[in-house]
């Protein structure tokens, strides 16, 4: 029996890990759910889970929470508040695998610290790696940890590498990798209509169903360009090596390249419960609940190269990691106050490339060689950004 702690439980990966959870109880003992305020899902999980810790990042919320589980049956379970309680139930001795599913940069630090806790980390939040780079990846090759890619692509790659293969390795025989994309709602859109998208057509994704900031970095492509600087830090490959493709069906989630030419590829209906299924059961397999995929029904499946006119957010990330050092945490910060302000409707669609890129101007490029070195820059590009923010509304 494993202990699970999931981060981020009632977002859209915490739900589906804990239906995956919920069909293997005699291999899975979910010991702590996490969530920022959304208290009522986090009651019904409770519910039907017991887990011995709830982590409510919001204090006053956290309060709400403790006093209504004091009058119910599952009175029994601890509950913290706070960020640092975070890390807290992520490095708790009685759990062996912890969902990393907070979105954006809140989910850097309990994430890392899983990982200098030697826990098996599932890491379905990409910033994490995109903001700490190798020092997350040092972090699992020191401290004895496992780290298991749950973003659909990632891990498809890592299905498709050799046998007994571990992340952050190289392997030799890869010659590169065709990290897919659906190229979302706006692939085929006027360019001209782009300034009038709204947020709810942006988070209105064709294929998948995810959470708003997601569907938005992915509607924008900037989601697959985190994708790219994740897959040379996960599969120990040069930006070069990997190529972008957009693939509208989403049935070939990666395809992985090999020297004698041969080109495998990982298939499957897009649920995001197979690959969390998959690490959860690492290295056997399990039901995840997923339907099987009817090859009948997908009759044809086309593949494109990505316009980066259309996709400017794809650009800078990939000028972002060629450039290096902290550039890729820069990239991500202004992201995540663009996308904020785009979603409240502060800016268009189209402004969003336009504050990042005038945010990674404002920056030189230097090593990111320590967690206090990123947090620093990070807080320093997010300043920045709302200053560009303001300059567009002027």
């Amino acid at each position: 029996m494993k202990g699970i702690c999931v981060l981020g439980a009632t977002g859209s990966i915490g739900v589906s890990t804990l239906d995956v959870a919920a069909r293997h109880k005699d291999l899975y003992k979910v010991i702590a759910l996490t969530a920022n305020n959304n208290i009522d899902t986090l009651y019904e999980q409770c519910l039907v889970h017991t887990p011995e810790y709830v982590v409510v990042v919001d204090e006053n919320n956290a309060k709400l929470f403790a006093e209504r589980i004091s009058t119910s049956a599952i009175d029994g379970i601890k509950v913290l508040s706070g960020a640092d309680a975070l890390e807290t139930v992520a490095t708790l001795d009685q759990v062996d695998s912890v969902m990393a599913a907070i979105v954006g940069a809140a989910g850097l630090l309990p994430s890392l610290a899983a990982a200098k806790a030697g826990k098996t980390v599932l890491l379905a939040n990409k910033e994490a790696l995109v903001m700490s780079g190798d020092l997350f990846m040092h972090a699992v090759r020191d401290c004895g940890a496992h780290l298991l890619p749950i973003d659909s692509e990632h891990n498809a790659i890592f299905q498709c590498m050799p046998a007994h293969y571990v992340s952050g390795h190289s392997a030799k025989s890869v010659r590169r990798i065709l990290l897919t994309a659906s190229g979302g709602p706006f692939r085929t859109m006027p360019l001209d209509k782009l300034k009038y998208v709204t947020p709810e057509q942006a988070v209105a994704h064709p294929n998948w169903d995810m959470g708003r900031k997601i569907s938005v970095d992915s509607a924008t492509m900037m989601n697959k360009g985190l994708e790219l600087i994740e897959a040379c830090l996960l599969f120990n490959m040069k930006p070069e090596q990997i190529q972008v493709v957009i693939h509208p069906q989403s049935v070939i989630h990666s395809m992985v390249d090999y020297v004698d030419g041969t080109v495998l590829a990982q298939m499957g209906n897009p649920d995001m419960r197979i690959p969390i299924a998959h690490a959860m059961a690492w290295p056997e397999r399990f039901d995840s609940g997923a339907a099987p995929l009817n090859i009948f029904d997908v009759k044809h499946m086309d593949f494109e190269a990505p316009d980066l006119d259309r996709f400017p957010c794809l650009r800078l990330a990939i000028e972002a990691i060629n450039a290096g050092g902290v550039m890729p945490a820069v990239l991500n910060a202004a992201n995540e106050i663009a996308v904020e302000a785009f979603l409240n409707e502060q800016i268009r669609f189209t402004d969003i490339p336009v504050v990042i890129e005038k945010t990674m101007q404002s920056f030189e490029v230097s090593e990111g060689d320590t967690l206090e070195k990123v947090l620093s820059i990070d807080s320093q590009a997010r300043d920045v950004a709302r200053q560009n923010l303001l300059s567009l509304a002027n």
